[in-house]
């Protein structure tokens, strides 16, 4: 019997060291097109409505940011993104964050807040009404972040992340990939 429970012990062990191996899928493939959907703004001009930036953006370059938790690495992430929107202004990048939770006026306060801790100027943050995200996005449930670019509405690259996945490093493979939306406009 001891055998057994260490046995069972070890295969688990090894399946969760594999699984936190393998990279989070979440999101859209390079070539896909992003479909529409509305989210609640809790900042911006629009806050308080529902609103389609996917419909809004057209043909511009753009980063999707879905996410379900709050934190310091999001804030790290959508900070460099907030200054590329700035530095690439006349490429016409876009972006903003869609936060993938039940809305509540609470929750809208907390992005505010959030992002205003952060910084945030040229990005609107907002939320999804479903903790799934839209359908068509196919997120993973294990996704705390999911990042998509596009250009000429196909997505160029796609980035996830489970909880805690999101480091300095990966950050920065994230905004590294942002210029090449603007020169593929």
């Amino acid at each position: 019997m001891t055998h057994r429970v260490l046995w069972t012990a070890a295969v688990l062990l090894l399946a969760t060291e594999v699984r936190a191996a393998d990279p989070c899928k979440s999101g859209l493939e390079p070539g896909q097109r992003p479909g529409p959907y509305s989210f609640v703004l809790a900042t911006g001009k629009e806050r308080g409505k529902s609103f389609c930036y996917i419909c809004d953006t057209a043909d511009r370059p753009a980063v999707i940011v879905f996410a379900r938790t709050p934190s310091d690495a999001l804030g790290k992430l959508v900070g460099g993104i907030d200054k590329a929107v700035t530095d690439y202004k006349a490429g016409e990048l876009r972006s903003w964050v869609t936060f993938l939770s039940e809305p509540s006026k609470d929750v809208e306060d907390k992005l505010v807040k959030w992002g205003r801790t952060r910084g945030v100027r040229n990005i609107d943050i907002g939320v999804f009404e479903d903790a799934d995200g839209p359908p068509s996005y196919k997120l993973a449930g294990d996704a705390d972040v999911t990042v998509i670019l596009y250009v000429k509405r196909k997505v160029v690259a796609d980035f996830a992340f489970r909880s805690g996945e999101l480091t300095d490093e990966r950050i920065a493979e994230v905004l590294k990939a942002v210029p090449g939306l603007v020169e593929k406009k």
